[in-house]
């Protein structure tokens, strides 16, 4: 009978007792793309200053979020944090309460004082930025800290863009606004107010600026044919709520006892929350489709029925008389499209507040060569921001896309790395994404049942009687426990656990912050590592790859 085959080592040889032969497959260190940055239009690091935030270090955790987004305070109140429906931890419990734990890094900053640092380098190069608001001072940050001198060009008599005239101060308090814009100026960037740019191509030459970034925001309303007596009330809720800035209480509009908001968008429960809170017995929003099919964020349309607002589904106003309108009731269709009934009934207003959409004027930008205006908007190219002319980018309410805070934010920072890029003559490549990080890649056993901190919020009656900020922010305690709860989704933080469980002693520690490698003279595969690994950062591939 045929002996089985072997081999014998000589003890002293260099491959005694290594076992990197046996293997079909090994074990390789990932890194994966977490779903919440993925999913943050802003651009943010998020698994990366909840790791700083979760150790209690506030400020590097600033620090690592502001190198993205300088807004934090501001985002941490406005932003819709889209990040929490992609959160792997929801699948487990509950979302990470990201959102909540921005807002308190952006309070703390704020509270402590902490400043951006100016560039080391100056490049001489000198950009234009049209517009203050949230795109264009993301934009003028982002540049600054590239070297560049950046002079801004804001129409309106402060700050902020829609950020302040949009949003009603129980969602935005203004001095967290004020605070989180005066670092840029501290920064050296240059705000010129009440500087209605009327050409861009006469301010650029005589500016003799080497670039600009457009971001103009939607300040005009979109108004609607409605037939009405000349005694009717009728006004735009862009102009209502920009009025309530810096007004007092006797400078407040008048709207009357019974307020109806035609429209089904943010703006529209703005208006009809900030009517309640002027003293609207009535506040009503008359709406075309159903709740489903409402555009304004959910969240928005139960606070605003928790506070009295009432809302009128498949309906549209046809006339407007004095102190009344006539109201047509509405009824989907087979496509979900909403269809007249030829029935009627009068509801009785004292001011009618159109909420029907903004635009952007753009009246700037005649004369502009090789820009591209369709149907109300610039063109860009997507990947650059750039539009048809060379060295004029823009973002914000001006492109096509979706108009929020955090989108035009994520528009200033990707414009102005492509102004640094485009200014330096020197192409900006994007690194290749990893992979998405899967609940399914995850190891939750680990994990116990560690549900989201609610934070606090205002009691329902002064919420209607004053404009005092709604929501709540979390405790220093609380923002570090719902920092904790985040699962480090595809990348290695160093718990030691396959360290720990590797039967062959392959694995060895690289230090603190260098994580690890694998021994393969040593490593069976046998997969221990990646089973053990709580949030999927080890992958087994096959030998031969």
């Amino acid at each position: 009978m045929q002996k089985p085959f072997a081999i014998t080592l000589d003890p002293g040889s260099s491959l005694a007792n290594k076992t990197g032969s046996w293997r079909s497959e090994r074990p390789v260190y990932v890194d994966r793309l977490p779903p919440c940055n993925a999913q943050c239009p802003a651009g943010e690091n998020i698994q990366g200053w909840l790791y700083h935030a979760e150790s209690g270090d506030y400020e590097a955790a600033w620090r690592h979020l502001t190198a993205d987004n300088p807004f934090p305070a501001i985002m941490g109140r406005v932003c819709y944090h889209t990040c929490e429906s992609a959160c792997n931890r929801a699948q487990l419990d509950s979302a990470v309460g990201i959102n909540s734990v921005e807002r308190f890094l952006g309070d703390e900053a704020l509270r402590r004082g902490w400043r951006f640092d100016r560039p080391d380098v100056e490049s001489g190069k000198h950009v234009l930025v049209v517009g203050a608001g949230p795109s264009g001072m993301s934009a003028a940050y982002h540049l600054r800290r590239l070297g560049h001198r950046v002079t801004v060009k804001e129409a309106g008599p402060l700050m902020g863009g829609m950020m302040r005239f949009g949003i009603p101060k129980y969602r935005l308090p203004r001095d967290v606004l004020d605070g989180e814009m005066q670092r840029l100026l501290d920064m050296g960037v240059v705000v010129e107010l009440n500087a209605k740019v009327q050409s861009l191509e006469e301010t650029l030459r005589r500016g003799d600026f080497d670039g600009a970034f457009l971001a103009v925001g939607a300040h005009l309303a979109k108004r609607a044919y409605i037939p009405a007596v000349d005694s009717a009330r009728i006004l735009d809720a862009v102009s209502v709520l920009r009025s309530m800035e810096g007004a007092k209480a006797a400078e407040q509009p008048m709207l009357g006892r019974r307020v109806v908001v035609y429209g089904g968008g943010n703006t529209a429960i703005d208006m009809a929350r900030t009517a309640k809170r002027l003293g609207a017995t009535e506040a009503i929003i008359v709406y075309r489709r159903t709740r489903e099919k409402m555009p304004a964020h959910d969240f928005e349309v139960q606070e605003a029925l928790e506070e009295g607002v009432m809302v009128k589904w498949l309906s549209t106003i046809k006339r407007a008389d004095a102190g009344a309108l006539t109201i047509e009731k509405m009824t989907l269709d087979s496509q979900g499209s909403p269809v007249p009934t030829g029935e009627f009934e009068t509801l009785e207003a004292d001011s009618l507040v159109l909420a029907l959409g903004q635009e952007a004027d753009l009246s700037l930008l005649e004369g502009v060569p090789g820009l591209v205006v369709d149907d109300g908007v610039v063109q860009v190219d997507p990947a650059t921001m750039m539009t048809g002319r060379p060295g004029v980018f823009a973002g914000g309410d001006m492109v096509p896309a979706l108009r929020n805070v955090t989108v035009a934010v994520g528009h200033g920072k990707k414009a102005a790395r492509h102004i640094d890029a485009w200014l330096r003559n020197t192409p900006l490549v994007a690194p290749p994404k990893h992979a998405l990080a899967s609940f399914e890649s995850l190891n939750t056993w680990y994990y116990s049942d560690a549900p989201k901190t609610v934070a606090p919020q205002l009691e329902l009656a002064r919420r209607t009687s004053s404009f005092d900020e709604i929501q709540g922010g979390l405790t220093e305690e609380n923002a570090l426990f719902e920092a904790r709860r985040c699962l480090s989704c595809g990348n290695c933080f160093e718990c030691d656990n396959c360290y720990g469980v590797c039967p062959d002693n392959a694995v060895i520690k690289l230090g603190t912050g260098l994580r690890f490698r694998f021994d393969y003279d040593y490593c069976k595969g046998c997969g221990v590592c990646a089973k053990e690994c709580p949030c999927g950062a080890i992958e087994m591939v096959p030998e031969d790859t």
